[in-house]
């Protein structure tokens, strides 16, 4: 558990550090580290208006997906610490938590009969379809290379140094960032600034959300961030350290490199016309395949 406090702990300077290296980039001031949190805890101050024409279901799509993301994090491990409920195949599970939560939060956007919200849903389906693969095929590589089925032992047997997990390494942190893009419904697939319904699509399933419902959809996006974050950082750091030793800034620096990198990719990245996005996420289930069979071809499984 005290490895998912201080995921949490990171989740508060990760959408900061985002706007700032925003802000620097682009020749502005900009908000402090916290603006974002403030924001948040304004509208936990705020009470929640509710069309007459949703259901229950858009009541409940923000408190599920937040309770997902958290879920899923209890079963993220921590270099030097394992996870809370990790058990064989808990990358199953942990899609699948995420997945549930994007369902109900879809659903919400349905549920308002706004033809706008719709068009964002039906791309947030989409995407998250396509996006699936990648994930699964990228655990897959690294299983089979670790030879382990547990998230735990995946990352704990995984050592960032020999010949082969080297390169998988490197287009693991390549595929987790992108994947973590389009989850989060940022560059290039979509512009959280936006203000324009045609092209939006996270922003515009949010529109009918106030008060407390909209400040649990924004935690659980910077949960998010901060979960993909967490993966990173199993590749990268070493079991070895400890997790009261070396690991623990060694994860905040990781959590705010991640964040850094968001920030300046937004910064110098244009967001694709909408016929683009299937095609690049596509590409990246490709690009996680060509290493599985690598990975196949050097440890001679596929030859058996």
């Amino acid at each position: 558990m005290t490895g998912t406090l201080l995921a949490i702990a990171s989740a508060i300077f990760f959408p900061g550090i985002i706007l700032r290296v925003k802000s620097i980039a682009s020749g502005r001031k900009g908000p402090g580290l916290l603006q974002p949190w403030k924001n948040i805890n304004l509208f936990f101050r705020k009470s929640s208006v509710f069309s007459t024409t949703t259901s229950f279901i858009f009541r409940l799509a923000p408190a599920v997906y937040l309770a997902t993301i958290f879920c899923a994090l209890l079963l993220l491990p921590f270099p030097g610490m394992p996870s809370a409920f990790g058990f064989e195949g808990d990358f199953i599970l942990f899609a699948y938590l995420l997945a549930l939560g994007k369902l109900l939060f879809i659903l919400g956007a349905l549920d308002t009969g706004s033809s706008f919200e719709g068009m964002g849903a039906n791309r947030e389906a989409l995407y998250s379809m396509l996006t699936e693969p990648a994930f699964f095929i990228l655990l897959g590589t690294l299983s089979l290379l670790s030879g382990q089925l547990s998230m735990q032992g995946i990352f704990s047997h995984f050592q960032f140094a020999g010949e082969f997990s080297l390169i998988a390494g490197a287009i693991a942190i390549y595929l987790l960032v992108q994947i973590a893009m389009i989850e989060n419904s940022r560059m290039p697939v979509d512009d959280p600034k936006t203000h324009l319904e045609l092209t939006m699509v996270h922003e515009v399933m949010i529109l009918d959300y106030s008060g407390v419902d909209l400040a649990l959809i924004q935690t659980g996006t910077n949960l998010k961030f901060v979960l993909y974050g967490g993966l990173i950082a199993n590749l990268i750091l070493p079991v070895e350290g400890g997790w009261l030793g070396a690991n623990m800034p060694l994860f905040f620096l990781v959590q705010a490199g991640f964040a850094a990198a968001i920030g300046l990719m937004e910064s110098f990245r244009a967001r694709k016309k909408l016929a683009k996005n299937p095609q690049f996420i596509v590409t990246l289930s490709s690009i996680a395949l060509i290493a599985f069979i690598v990975v196949l071809l050097l440890t001679r499984n596929l030859i058996r």
